[in-house]
Order: C-alpha cells, then structure tokens, then sequence
C-alpha cells in the first residue's frame, strides 16, 4: 500500500533564515542604489565645477586672444611705418649723394658734404660753423634726415617692445587653450564612468533646473571639446514665461530678438558665432546684429554700459553679468530668465537666473 505521509513543514528556523536572507536582499540592493545615486551626484558636482572652471579659463582665453589680434596689428603697422620711413631716409640720403656726385665730377666734394654725407649726420649739425658752407637747401635735407633716424630708432624700439609682448601673449593663449581643453577632457572622463542611463538622468536634471524641458538632454551626447549639442533641441524646447517687461531701446529690442533666433544653437568655447557661441561671444554677436559693438569677454562687457544692481529694474535685452570674477555674461529675457550659452554640453537657451550667482545688470546706452 502506498504511503501518504504529509510533506515535512519547514522547521521554524529555516524560514527565519529565508526571510533575513530575503531582508538582506532587500537591504543591500537599496544600499546598491543608494550608492549609485551618490556617485552619480558626485560626478554631477566635480563635472559642474570642472565646467565652471573651464568657462573661466576660456574667457581669459578669449581675452589672450583679443590682445594677440590687437597687438599684431600694431605690429603690422609699426612694421609698415619703420618701412615707409627708411625708404623715404634713402631717398633723402640719395639727394644729397647726387650732389656730392656733381661736385666729383666736377673735380672735387665740398668738405661740407663729406660731413654731410657721413654715418653720424647729428655729428655735423654740432659743427655750427660749417652750416655756411651748406646751402639753405642742403642744410634742411641733413636736418630732415637727422630727424627721420630718430624717428625711425624709436619705431623699431616700439616695434621690438611690442613682438616682445605679442611672444609673450601667445604662449599665454596656448596656456589657456591647453587648461580650457583639459578641464572639459577630466569632466568628459568622469562623465564616462557613468551608465548611458545615469548620463540622461543628469541631463534630464539639467534641462529640469533651466526650464528648458527635453530638449537639453542631447547634450550629454556631445563630447567635451564642441559640447555636443545640436539644433534639434529647438523643436522640443518650451519658451518659459517672460513677462510683459518691454526693452528700454530699439537696440536692447533688436539684440534680444538675434540671440533668440540662435536657441539651440550649441556652445563651443572660444566660439562668437553664428553657428556656435561661448557665453560673452553669443553677447557680443547678439548686439553686433543691433549694430553695437561690445567687448569681446564677459568682465569688459561689465564695463560697457551702465550698472543695474537691483534685478528687479532689469529690462528685456540688458546683459546679465554672474559670478563673482564675472566670468559669465547672458542677455536678460523678462520675469526672472536669462537667454545664454551656458557651458560645454548644453545649447544657447534660456534659464532661471536664479540658478546662478547674479552680479549685476548692465544697460547698453
């Protein structure tokens, strides 16, 4: 006959195994995702300084680079003048060769005009009692010339004192270009570390906190040196509420409406446009379109116009200038929002100026 025992009951310490093993499940899968959400806000913090810092960098790249233009240009032109001038020397010197010529051949050079003709033409002019010798005509050549080489010795002193300076700002400008390129290569590397998942978070985020809906979040997609994103976000981007604020001109009015045409467009560092901008280049581009011309970096920008430091009396068009070394500018939008570039990963868009430390405003006259 066939048994029917009952199946045996698991003993009461065996379930109490299986429920703390289930417990501890639990618990350390939860401890798991606790430790990846602080490691994804960590790398969030190191890669928003490491962009900070980057941006910082890149205006003083950018003012390195105004100054290497401007500098070569007083050059060039220094270099012209040092030119002009020893080619009208020679032609003065050749004027008096031709008449210590006709007196040759006419069998003998005046003692004047050998002095005249001389390496040290000041030598001669300290000889007053051979200026009778010379003609009216010859004595005011010989003065010419004397003055011509010293105008030209200082030119070419200038001149030297100038490539002197240019040497130097070059290499500056190669210093800046190296830090801008390796502060957004360590922020790209940590990104890396991340999962493509935990990548869209933090774009999502970002486009959360600037208001900017889903159309930041390509910028994660982007490598560190063009910021990776891309007019296609202008589709998806919701345009936040800016007030019924009007400008204060027609060129605040015209600046605004250019830089708002350019939403989406991406950052690049070092960038004015019209494909791409950094922050003070979209500024200075946006105001070029209303024909104003402005700085080219965000701390001379604050220097442009007049200051405006309560926020509450800023116009549409006035430029935002943030941060404490005001190494950030934008250009203010109405009701609390700024329209700028912010930083590499992201597009030209607009932001609650709330997430960023203001300075001032500055109206533009």
């Amino acid at each position: 006959m066939a048994s029917h025992r009952r199946p045996k009951q698991p003993g009461r310490t065996r379930v109490t195994v299986l429920t703390v093993t289930a417990a501890a499940a639990v618990a350390l899968s939860a401890q798991s995702a606790s430790a990846d959400e602080a490691n994804k806000a960590d790398v969030k913090s190191k890669v928003d300084k490491l962009y900070e810092e980057a941006e910082q960098a890149t205006e003083k790249y950018n003012g390195a680079k105004e100054k290497q233009e401007k500098l070569d240009k007083q050059v060039g032109d220094l270099q012209d003048k040092v030119a002009r001038g020893q080619e009208e020397l020679n032609k003065l010197r050749n004027s008096l060769g031709s008449v210590a010529t006709a007196q040759y051949r006419g069998g003998a050079i005046d003692p004047s005009l050998q002095l005249l003709l001389s390496s040290d033409p000041d030598s001669f002019l300290d000889k007053a009692s051979t200026l009778n010798q010379l003609s009216a005509r010859q004595a005011d050549t010989l003065k010419q010339i004397s003055e011509k080489q010293r105008t030209l010795k200082q030119q070419r002193q200038e001149a030297t004192g100038k490539l002197k300076d240019l040497g130097e700002t070059r290499k500056a400008l190669g210093e800046k270009k190296e830090e801008v390129q390796g502060k957004l290569a360590e922020a790209q590397k940590l990104l890396n570390t991340l999962t493509a998942k935990e990548r869209a978070e933090i774009a999502a985020e970002d486009a959360k906190e600037a208001g900017g809906g889903d159309a930041a979040k390509d910028g994660a997609k982007g490598d560190a040196k063009s910021g990776g994103g891309s007019r296609a976000g202008r589709a998806g981007e919701s345009r936040p509420d800016l007030g019924k604020d009007l400008p204060t001109s027609g060129r605040a009015a015209a600046a605004l409406s250019a830089a708002q045409s350019k939403i989406g467009t991406p950052y690049v560092w070092g960038a004015t446009g019209p494909s791409s901008f950094d922050c003070s280049g979209l500024t200075s581009w946006a105001y070029a379109q209303a024909g104003v011309t402005l700085p080219r970096i965000s701390q001379d920008q604050a220097n442009a116009g007049t200051r405006i430091y309560d926020q509450s009396q800023l116009k549409p068009g006035d430029l935002v200038i943030f941060y404490g070394d005001q190494h950030h500018v934008g250009l203010y939008a109405g009701n609390g929002q700024t329209l700028h570039a912010p930083r590499s990963g992201t597009n030209v868009r607009y932001e609650s100026m709330g997430n960023m430390p203001f300075q001032f405003g500055v109206r533009i006259g």
